[in-house]
């Protein structure tokens, strides 16, 4: 499968000691659609992204490790950089393309990572995803891996942009979409067909509310 043990560990330690009782027991945390996520090979999550919490949320709620790309500035954090690192998050470059990200993405995929990919590529006040970037598209088209669309409703409210600290109490729901098919290549125009799948799957999820 390509997971470290420490991979899997991290992600049970962290899943059962902090993200999960903070879900279910401070958000009122609900999941639907956890039938959809395949339990073995590699997979590309999108998602949309509204809070810093979402990272985690997204890993326990498909109930498998997910690698995702951080800002490299996390990685200066002391203790902080240390413990994304061991959640299976790496470091991309804001502001252009960065060839590494994408080569550390298409590598945790050929080891049979899940990899989870916001499509707006940065948070968004409302949770939608008003400009979504091909970026998922494409790497699902080069390594033709599926896309799995999850919903994140209601971290707007927990860690909204500019908030230094979490709201307590504000209601979480997270959906689970069906699997989308990668594009058969990596043609603009099946790229943005593919995206747009994406979209408008994680909006209908979205739209279904608590």
């Amino acid at each position: 499968m390509g997971y470290r043990r420490r991979d899997w560990l991290a992600y049970w330690l962290l899943k059962w000691l902090v993200v999960n009782p903070l879900f279910r027991g401070l958000y009122f945390g609900r999941t639907y659609g956890q039938e959809n996520v395949p339990r073995h090979g590699s997979l590309i999550i999108v998602s949309n992204h509204a809070s810093h919490l979402d990272p985690p949320l997204v890993a326990n709620a498909v109930r498998r490790p997910v690698a995702f790309m951080a800002k490299e500035e996390l990685f200066q954090v002391p203790v902080l950089k240390q413990v994304i690192r061991l959640y299976g998050a790496y470091p991309v470059k804001r502001g252009g393309a960065d060839r590494s990200a994408l080569r550390a993405t298409e590598a945790a995929l050929a080891q049979g990572w899940a990899v989870g990919i916001f499509l707006n590529g940065t948070r968004t006040p409302d949770g939608r995803i008003p400009q979504p970037h091909l970026g998922a598209a494409l790497v699902a088209a080069r390594t033709q891996t599926p896309l799995l669309p999850v919903a994140l409703w209601g971290t707007e409210k927990v860690l909204p942009k500019g908030s230094r600290w979490p709201r307590l109490f504000c209601p979480i729901t997270v959906r689970i979409g069906r699997l989308i098919p990668p594009p058969a290549s990596s043609d603009k125009a099946e790229l943005q067909q593919a995206t747009a799948a994406c979209v408008e799957a994680i909006h209908a999820l979205l739209d279904q509310g608590r």
